[in-house]
């Protein structure tokens, strides 16, 4: 009994240093696993992944399109919609192969291409939109959307209009064409200024003033907007494009050797005219998206035709001249007369 009193001191020694040796095991461990485990998630798995995870989700899911209709002008329009609209309402953008037939050839577009058999196939919510951006646009609800209608306004896509100019890149050999054109015309002028004309009539000869109670341009208005830059600019230079040539060479002062009536008036392969109008320094148009597209690229000052119906025409319900032409360009008012003296 004495023997067993002599060791307990020992004996509780010993158990008092096992126990503090096991504490500070336990402690460093779970410490370690701790610290490996909160800096794991934080830097590498949990936040940067999830935002990814995410977008890609939203980006594959479903597929929107647009309407391919009208010639080059109302094709950009749509395509400038689509792309817009779509981003907004975070969907996968396709174009159909009619659309991609008029921009491909001409620019460097990136939106994908659906094939007839795939469009036939899904079941598409078909939405129409008028030309102008509206607050409902941002919640577009499907996740198979065919958006239809004429859109051509910059209310849809001015907010991103660096990206909306990307995609409307011309090919190399379209630029290289039009550089060498002005640079041709240019002749011994030293401080050229470019400005581009697109004079449209055809078809709107008929369709204005039967249809629209609108008017074309007329020779009053032409003189007016070249006066305008004449008086500007030292030595501009005027690069004319229509599909009413001769009209335009009658009608046109160029008295002053500073008119060019250029491309080929070819609607059907429009891309010459609207490569050379869209590589000068300003833009003359009279009306249609074509004239508005080429002064949307060109950049500089725009002047186009403006309030060219009458009040009660029912073309206002469908277009905006707000929503057409951006605040800065300058509009110069049509003349009417003809219209109100029963004329054509």
């Amino acid at each position: 009994m004495t023997e067993i009193r002599q060791r307990c001191p020992l004996i509780l020694a010993l158990f008092f240093i096992l126990c503090i040796f096991s504490v500070s095991y336990y402690y460093n461990f779970v410490h370690h696993q701790k610290t490996e485990y909160t800096l794991l998630p934080v830097t590498g798995f949990h936040e940067q992944p999830r935002s990814v995870k995410n977008e890609n989700k939203v980006m594959a899911d479903g597929m929107w399109t647009v309407n391919s209709i009208g010639r080059l002008g109302n094709q950009m329009g749509e395509y400038a919609t689509l792309y817009a609209l779509a981003k907004l309402n975070g969907r996968p953008a396709y174009i159909l192969p009619g659309m991609y037939n008029w921009l491909a050839p001409i620019f460097k577009i990136t939106l994908p291409q659906l094939h007839e058999s795939v469009v036939k196939k899904i079941k598409w919510r078909y939405y129409g939109l008028h030309d102008w951006m509206s607050e409902e646009y941002k919640n577009i609800s499907g996740k198979y959307v065919y958006l239809t209608g004429y859109p051509c306004s910059w209310t849809f896509y001015h907010h991103i209009r660096h990206e909306i100019l990307r995609e409307f890149t011309f090919h190399d050999f379209i630029k290289q064409e039009a550089n060498e054109y002005l640079k041709n015309i240019k002749g011994s002028r030293k401080n050229v200024t470019y400005i581009g004309v697109h004079v449209r009539r055809g078809d709107y000869l008929r369709t204005m003033p039967n249809s629209w109670k609108g008017v074309v341009a007329d020779k009053g208005y032409l003189d007016k907007a070249m006066a305008y830059f004449r008086n500007k600019y030292e030595e501009p230079v005027f690069v004319v494009t229509s599909n009413g040539m001769q009209w335009c060479k009658e009608n046109i002062n160029n008295s002053r050797g500073d008119v060019y009536f250029s491309g080929d008036s070819n609607e059907s392969s429009p891309g010459k005219d609207f490569s050379l109008l869209a590589h000068c320094n300003h833009t003359i148009m009279t009306i249609g998206t074509f004239g508005i597209w080429a002064g949307y690229l060109a950049g500089g000052e725009m002047i186009y035709l403006d309030n060219f119906t009458l009040p009660d025409s029912r073309f206002l319900k469908l277009f905006h001249y707000d929503a057409a032409f951006l605040p800065e360009w300058i509009g110069i008012p049509a003349d009417l007369s003809p219209l109100l003296s029963g004329k054509n």
